[in-house]
């Protein structure tokens, strides 16, 4: 037997009623949570995939009709869209808001003056309502608008914003970055502060630059805050729904019609609500992939492979 362990003082085991009593406290400070969760989004996933084995329009009782719904909404060209639209809208949301929230949660971890006024001013579109943020936004982008006065002013032609079916995603995609921002900058900032000072020493003492300290130290070890940032953003990109159903209603000539407005469509606009639980389903399950391919491409990054 080794000296340190000699002299390793004896772990000291809490008496087993009182980790039985910790289990306890800790199960009833989870249960309103777990019992939220099972009542709100257990059920009603459970009962959207058995309805989506159903032919089902509210008005009659649902009738079993196995796997056709899905066969229907696989050769439905209009859901097959609404899904490559989504991951467009993904694409263009996701990569784009977590660099800029990087860079804006850098800036604000500087100590600069006001910083108080700008943290404020960048989250508080964030827990600005959905709704009236993309109706401000509606009638800033109009054709008379103050966007378009504004480009006008610097002898740019008037953009028809909303209803240019070449325009209108890349306008729903900027107005998603700028509200999301706020969030994603939080966590950012968050993570930087609790970074170790002593490591940007001694990389400066060995003459690393800024841009080296960042990608060497800053970047890697963020990576946590990252994935969360990026399974969330992912997320919240394919649940996206209040901006297109204020702004756009899917249009023009289906430009802005993401999965979840073209479920809202199915199931409230036709009353299809059978084939409605089938495409949400076939939602959740892209949404599981995506996750699990997010969190091994994460893994492994934080691995080095």
């Amino acid at each position: 037997m080794s000296q340190h362990e000699l002299t390793r003082p004896p772990r000291v085991r809490a008496p087993r009623s009182l980790q039985r009593g910790q289990r306890r406290a800790g199960m009833l400070f989870a249960l309103p949570a777990t019992l939220h969760v099972g009542l709100w989004i257990g059920l009603p996933v459970l009962a959207a995939f058995a309805l989506s084995f159903t032919d089902y329009d509210v008005f009659k009782s649902p009738a079993f009709v196995g796997i056709e719904n899905y066969q229907q909404i696989f050769s439905d060209g209009e859901f097959l869209r609404s899904l490559w639209t989504t991951l467009l809208y993904a694409v263009g949301t996701v990569p784009v808001s977590m660099a800029l929230s990087l860079g804006l949660a850098v800036l604000l971890n500087q100590g600069i003056r006001g910083q108080g006024f700008f943290r404020t001013a960048i989250y508080l579109p964030q827990i600005t309502a959905t709704v009236a943020v993309a109706l401000v936004w509606s009638y800033m982008l109009q054709g008379d608008g103050l966007v378009n006065h504004a480009l006008e002013a610097i002898g740019v032609g008037p953009v028809d914003w909303l209803t240019d079916p070449s325009v209108a995603l890349f306008s729903v995609i900027l107005i998603s970055i700028w509200q999301g921002m706020g969030f994603n900058t939080l966590i950012y900032l968050a993570a930087l502060q609790g970074l170790p000072g002593d490591l940007y020493e001694a990389a400066s003492i060995d003459g690393a630059g800024a841009w080296r300290r960042f990608i060497s130290i800053t970047v890697p070890m963020l990576k946590p805050a990252t994935f969360f940032v990026l399974i969330t953003s992912t997320v919240g990109a394919f649940q996206a729904f209040d901006q297109v159903y204020i702004l756009t209603r899917g249009g023009p000539a289906y430009a802005t019609t993401l999965t979840t407005y073209e479920i809202y469509k199915t199931g409230f606009s036709d009353f299809r609500l059978g084939v409605a639980c089938a495409q949400s389903v076939v939602l959740l399950i892209a949404l599981i992939v995506l996750t699990a391919v997010n969190t091994r491409t994460m893994g492994e990054a934080r691995d080095g492979h």
